[in-house]
């Protein structure tokens, strides 16, 4: 079938009652083949990506004019469009700066806030594609890994435990379980199987269907895909439910309401300013109300920080793709803030904590015990037949793939020549591995023996199945010291951190394996096998420890293996205990919720303990960090507070379910990763310590400048009040901070005592009482340089002056502008002095330089003085102006002393 036919009617709407081999070619593919590259290529362009339909992206031009949909936006734009009536009323004489300067500004703005959503939206995107998830498929007769976004109608999945399903398919060959709650609510796994229906049937019903946005918890099979993106079932729901939007994030909730307090409070003030100018200024013309009420306007939209939602959106952004460069994917922005408070990690030992590199290093049976170097023949006996019962295969290159733990079964029959003591055993059936079973076991067929059942697993679940063991002497009943013995030998390689376990056998009683068989066993000998911790896991684990997060153990391994290890890395002292799996069925959740305050070791435990464990924890508000790979830890990953997900040997249906997605499966990401969610929590505090306190130096030197404008001397030859600053003075200082300043606060390199602080807990206010009393101390120094710059050079007032009011009036905007961005290097600590780590933010240096320049060039080109009512300053001018700026510097650092004179006392003993 080409690539621009598509599949029958019959075959769209219901597959189900339709034959494999009709199905398979109406739809132009091979049962075994797949379908050609060239051909799938050809029908992704034609049908588009697999994914459900989103809202329709918005074009660039509405995104850009959406900038322009706000309330303050519109406040200028009229203030502009009266201005320009007044100008032109009063005869259209020059030209009209404040209009202009007020449309700058405007599009500036709009532009700005532009480019950070749209860098926001590229760093989401980017984010989506890295978590998407992966599809086996067949394609020109060979097996092919790609994003299921790429799959198409035609292609054969290749489906096994744990794959979520990614598009809706009919059931080629083999047999499988698939969770469907999703989709028809059916809380237990279906049974799936290619024969096909009789009649037409409900959805839950087509048992040899599969379905998108479902996962395969048992078996393995091949199907054909039949539907994809908004054709599926799943898609039909999506159709019929519409658009949902998410709810906003604590932090984001916290932000609006922060700009809605400090915008009523600021049109408050605001109100003032223009009442007492109107009621201490001669306004007697259409200009003068118009230049009042700009100074109204031009105060309110300066002082209220509009753009601190669209900052917060980079920085969130940004950060989450730093994460991803270290090998953690967030999948959404929500939860960068809460890695920034997570205060337990609930991880798993093999291969996150340990190397996931097992070997053989220890042998035990009946008569004997030693390394594999030494191993007897019963030894070497469980070595084989424990390579047997196992699904690892030998490579093509030589080399082995599969389980590390099975790996190491066939390395060490290779190393110990023991392949002949199996030789001529064909694999007939198995009964798979599973963490309720804690088993496997596989049923051998020989030409001239007698078939053989093969059992791996657990040393307690395979020694309670066995009734002999094999000796030296032959087989002989298990029972008494022998396995008093044998449990001793057991307990002390898990004593030494060692993985053990169990190998038996018994002839087969019938033709297929199934678990009734595993019974009434012959014990051949236990494994001890070693995977050492990694390198970087126990730094990384003293270091969450440090950060005050407490670092859980929960695995599947015997408890004194787990207590080994977990001691190995400082997560107990040597000699603690763990709790196992048995004991925590046996608690309720009151217990439980005891137990885990001081437990830290959770061993043998089957996976829905891991959702039980999570609740304990967050029942004592603890935010919870919880690994999972497997099919059955996706309750317990969504669950937690942050699911973390395997990339590497993780399931499909794991990461799903997930916030976060480790590419390398190593918990020192984990501790990364919070201390990325720490530092841009830590950056959004800056950004907003910095402007929320230039904006109070504004607000309050104009309201202070008005109210206080006698004992300064503001007045113009009339003897009438003025205001300290004017309109399109106060909106290049709003613009000068938003446009570089603020970002670069924001990307500030972390602190230094990041993680060794305790984590910050859920509801917390961002901003706390000592950060306010700090930004209105700020904001205070930054109004009083300002005014009494104007003082000293003002004629009258205080301190007499001999400067003109537009000197004076430009010294002070320029002491403003100059303190503003003084204070963007002192915001970055409320504590910490300003000159710490003083050049380690090059963006900064940079934005403040730009910003410099830019004032130079307001105060000095002949065009902006028009535009901006400013005079030139000369150079004694301009040392008075710097000299009064870093008087803001100094006056911060003497509260940060006060601050840490305070801290000191609190600390100490």
């Amino acid at each position: 079938m080409s690539g621009a036919e598509a599949p029958t009617p019959d075959v769209a709407r219901d597959p189900s009652t339709l034959p494999v081999e009709d199905v398979v070619r109406a739809l132009g593919s091979d049962p075994d083949a797949g379908l050609a590259a060239v051909e799938a290529a050809a029908r992704l362009d034609r049908d588009g990506p697999n994914r459900l339909e989103a809202e329709r992206p918005v074009p660039a031009w509405r995104r850009l004019l959406s900038q322009f949909a706000d309330p303050l936006v519109y406040l200028l734009l009229a203030a502009a469009a009266v201005s320009l009536v007044a100008w032109a009323v009063e005869g259209a004489e020059g030209v009209p700066y404040d209009v202009v300067v007020i449309l700058v500004v405007v599009f500036a703005n709009a532009a700005l806030g532009f480019i950070q959503e749209r860098r926001s939206a590229q760093a989401v995107a980017a984010l989506q594609r890295m978590a998407a998830a992966n599809a086996a498929v067949v394609r020109d007769g060979g097996l092919a890994r790609i994003s299921a976004f790429d799959v198409v109608v035609g292609d054969l999945l290749v489906l096994a435990e744990g794959d979520a399903v990614p598009a809706d398919a009919r059931l080629v060959d083999g047999a499988l379980w698939c969770a469907e709650a999703p989709l028809t609510g059916e809380s237990a796994p279906v049974a799936k199987s290619p024969e096909a229906l009789s009649e037409p049937a409900e959805v839950g019903d087509r048992a040899c269907m599969v379905f998108a946005g479902t996962a395969v918890t048992r078996g393995a099979g091949r199907a054909v895909v039949t539907a994809t993106a908004m054709e599926t079932e799943m898609g039909e729901v999506a159709r019929l439910l519409g658009a949902t939007e998410s709810d906003p994030t604590p932090l984001e909730r916290e932000i609006a309401r922060l700009g809605r307090v400090l915008g009523l409070a600021v049109l408050a003030i605001a109100a003032v300013v223009v009442a007492t100018v109107m009621l201490t200024r001669d306004v007697s013309t259409l200009t003068d109300a118009v230049d009042v009420l700009l100074l109204g306007v031009a105060l309110a939209v300066a002082a209220v920080p509009e753009g601190l939602p669209a900052i917060m959106s980079v920085v969130l952004a940004l950060g989450v793709q730093r994460m991803a460069r270290r090998n953690a994917i967030v999948k959404d922005l929500a939860s960068v803030e809460t890695l920034g408070s997570a205060s337990v990690i609930c991880s798993d030992k093999t291969g996150t904590l340990t190397q996931n590199r097992m070997a053989i290093t220890s042998l035990v049976t009946a008569d004997w015990a030693g390394p594999p170097s030494e191993a007897t023949r019963i030894a070497r006996e469980a070595v084989a037949f424990g390579a047997l019962a196992s699904d690892a295969t030998v490579a093509a290159d030589g080399g082995f793939e599969g389980d590390p733990t099975e790996v190491a079964f066939l390395a060490a029959e290779r190393r110990l020549e023991a392949e002949a003591l199996r030789s001529g055993f064909d694999r007939v059936d198995a009964v798979a591995f599973s963490s309720e079973r804690r088993r496997m076991s596989v049923l051998a067929a020989h030409p001239e023996r007698a078939d053989l059942l093969a059992v791996k697993g657990a040393p307690d679940v395979v020694l309670a199945r066995c009734t002999r063991v094999r000796t030296e002497s032959g087989d002989v009943a298990l029972t008494g010291a022998r396995l008093t013995d044998l449990e001793a030998s057991i307990d002390a390689l898990a004593g030494d951190g060692m993985r053990t376990l169990a190998v038996a056998i018994r002839e087969a009683p019938a033709s297929s394996a199934r678990e009734e068989h595993e019974a009434d066993l012959t014990l051949l000998g236990v494994v001890g096998l070693a995977d050492p911790p990694r390198d970087e896991a126990r730094a990384a684990v003293a270091e969450a420890q440090a950060a005050g997060i407490r670092v859980v153990m929960i695995t599947g391994d015997h408890p004194r293996t787990a207590t080994a290890i977990a001691a190995q890395l400082g997560i107990v002292p040597p000699g603690a205990s763990a709790l196992t799996g048995a004991r925590l069925t046996a608690m309720d959740d009151a217990a439980l919720a005891s137990a885990v305050r001081e437990v830290s070791v959770f061993a043998r435990v089957a996976p829905e303990h891991k959702l039980r464990i999570v609740d304990a924890l967050q029942a004592h508000r603890e935010v919870v960090a919880m690994t999972g790979d497997g099919v059955n830890d996706a309750p317990a990953l969504r669950s937690a507070d942050i699911g973390v997900a395997m990339g590497r040997g993780g399931t499909e249906v794991a990461r799903e379910a997930a916030n976060m997605i480790l590419t390398d499966d190593d918990f020192a990401t984990i501790v990364e990763a919070v201390r990325e969610g720490r530092g841009i929590l830590d950056n959004i505090t800056r950004f907003l310590r910095f402007l929320i306190a230039s904006n109070l130096g504004e607000v309050l030197a104009v309201f202070l400048g008005v109210v206080l404008a006698a004992w300064l001397g503001l007045r113009d030859g009339s003897g009438a009040v003025v205001a300290p600053l004017l309109a399109t003075q106060i909106l290049w200082i709003n613009l000068l901070t938003d446009l570089g300043p603020a970002l670069a606060v924001s990307a500030e390199p972390y602190a230094d005592d990041l993680m060794s602080r305790r984590p910050r807990r859920p509801g917390t206010a961002i901003l706390g009482p000592r950060t306010w009393v700090w930004m209105a101390v700020t904001g205070a120094a930054m109004a009083a340089v300002t005014l009494l710059t104007f003082d000293l050079f003002l004629p009258g007032g205080l301190v007499e002056g001999s400067a003109d009011l537009d000197t004076a009036r430009t010294a002070a905007f320029t002491v403003l502008v100059i303190a503003n961005l003084t204070v963007a290097f002192a915001a970055r600590s409320e504590t910490t002095s300003t000159l710490h780590r003083l050049f380690t933010n090059p963006w900064l240096w940079s934005a403040v330089a730009l910003s410099l320049a830019l004032q130079v060039a307001v105060v000095h080109l002949p065009v902006l003085n028009d535009a901006f009512s400013t005079a030139p300053l000369d150079l004694a001018q301009w040392g008075t102006c710097v000299a009064m700026a870093l008087a803001v510097p100094v006056s911060i650092e003497g509260l940060k002393a006060v601050l840490r004179s305070r801290d000191a006392r609190v600390v100490r003993p």
